[in-house]
């Protein structure tokens, strides 16, 4: 497991402009209004219709994934780490990654442990949720999510985003899920897997937030090439298209 790096640097140096009460509230780990503020601020309608009619080869997007305690927020479950990389057009942006734990208010059960090597003692050095989520939510800005079988992964962070800030995420989310079923409808399996395989992207390390994430975000841009082949330009042309598939 690698060491939690954290990005975000940026909303870092501004919120600690708020003053010592506020840095001494995120040591603490209670939201402070400024916290809330950022997240809401991030939050909020990112459905701009210019991202809709970008083209395609200039779409900026953040391909990310989270491990969690299980896979069901509305039974308890919570993240236990993001990871995320950058993408411009059909170019993942390799330098321009993000990852952190995040520690659960729940005990990390051991299977999930073996499966993730997310121990709990990892996650009781790991910062508390609000300040990896306000990290994460920096990183990724206005820009559009990508993630595979992204139902999931949108599920824990609206449980996140309402718990700490009480919104809902509103950012547009393109699912690899979905695109290699439209892109080759055949009965089969669509597991990150199996769709690594068959378009020959070496799988690294797996159930590790940043190592799905850098390994989806290949898949993004492999499928990339496939729409636009089939003439789709645009967020519009792909959503009209995913919606009569």
């Amino acid at each position: 497991m690698k060491e939690p790096v954290r990005g975000g640097g940026g909303f870092w140096s501004v919120f600690r402009q708020g003053g010592m009460p506020s840095a001494i509230a995120s040591v603490l780990g209670a939201p402070t209004a400024q916290q809330m503020a950022f997240i809401r601020s991030l939050a909020r309608e990112q459905r701009r219709s210019e991202a809709m009619r970008t083209p395609l080869e200039r779409l900026e997007t953040v391909v990310f994934d989270l491990e969690t305690t299980g896979f069901s927020p509305q039974h308890g479950d919570e993240i236990l780490s993001f990871g995320a990389v950058r993408v411009v057009g059909d170019t993942v942006m390799e330098k321009e990654q993000f990852y952190t734990l995040v520690k659960p208010t729940v005990p990390v059960p051991e299977h999930i442990s073996e499966l993730t090597g997310i121990t709990q003692e990892m996650s009781n050095d790991a910062p508390a949720l609000i300040d990896g989520l306000h990290d994460f939510m920096s990183f990724v800005g206005g820009r559009v999510l990508v993630a595979h079988a992204s139902s999931h992964d949108k599920a824990f962070l609206n449980a996140a985003l309402w718990k700490t800030s009480k919104v809902q995420l509103t950012h547009r989310v393109i699912d690899t899920m979905m695109l290699a079923k439209w892109l080759d409808p055949q009965p089969g399996s669509y597991t990150l897997d199996d769709l690594l395989l068959s378009n020959d992207i070496p799988v690294t390390v797996r159930h590790h937030a940043l190592e799905d994430a850098k390994m989806t975000a290949k898949l993004w841009v492999c499928y990339m090439s496939e729409i636009m082949k089939r003439g789709v330009t645009n967020l519009a042309d792909l959503y009209n298209h995913l919606s009569h598939a």
